[in-house]
């Protein structure tokens, strides 16, 4: 349960922030989730816009806003600390997008991205939210939850038990065209020191370039990138 500063203005903006940030919503969905009144709701949501906070699509949904990703960035966050070294790594080896994601409830959020300096991109933007039913980051961090939430999960995926039991094994996980058209990526779970998997560190890139078997290619990569990201946690 979020406490209350009992400043109200600022606790109802919280409150639009959080309902946004664990499903993006309209105006109708965020009266419902925050309790507020349509009039208030509206006010709030459209002053975090203008501060970037929110964000709102073509449908007029509203979705968290870039200068919270902007806003993350300056936090002292041990794991972002050590992406920075290394993930340009990464990139320069591979040629390829790299991006670190988190789990968030049903969704990863990626929290680190760089792209290549030329050639064609998989661009993920940091602070974009991703379901968990598809692609190789996915499968990493579902692989070592917790089985409510694979059982929640696996109803919706394009992948079963038997890949994430696989994932488990060999420690890694490669998917083609399973997020995205065209697009490849290859991914290894990150664990703090305590070895629990708080990260999943990913290569992608069009598939012409990485083929449908990326992780023939790039496991080791991925795998040796992990274990610098534990490391330094």
């Amino acid at each position: 349960m979020r406490q209350h500063s009992g400043i109200g203005v600022l606790d109802k903006a919280v409150a639009v922030l959080y309902a946004v940030a664990e499903h993006p919503s309209g105006l109708n969905e965020l009266c419902e989730r925050t309790g507020l009144p349509r009039a208030t709701a509206h006010r709030l949501a459209v002053g975090l816009e203008v501060h970037r906070l929110l964000a709102r699509d073509s449908n007029g949904t509203w979705r968290p806003g870039p200068a919270l990703a902007e806003l993350a960035t300056s936090a002292n966050d041990p794991l972002l600390e050590a992406s920075s070294t290394i993930l340009p790594r990464l990139r320069e080896i591979t040629g390829e997008s790299v991006q670190l994601y988190c789990r968030d409830g049903n969704a990863r959020v990626c929290v680190a991205a760089l792209e290549p300096p030329a050639g064609l991109r998989d661009t993920v933007p940091v602070g974009a939210r991703l379901p968990l039913t598809a692609g190789s980051a996915a499968k990493v961090l579902l692989a070592w939850a917790d089985p409510e939430l694979q059982r929640t999960i696996l109803a919706d995926a394009v992948f079963g038990d038997r890949a994430l039991a696989e994932v488990r094994k060999r420690g890694w996980a490669q998917s083609a065209a399973e997020r995205a058209a065209g697009v490849a990526s290859v991914s290894a779970p990150v664990r703090d020191a305590g070895g629990i998997v708080v990260a999943a560190v990913s290569v992608s890139g069009p598939i012409d370039r990485m083929g449908r078997r990326p992780g023939a290619r790039w496991a080791a990569d991925l795998v040796a990138a992990a274990e610098a990201l534990h490391k330094r946690l």
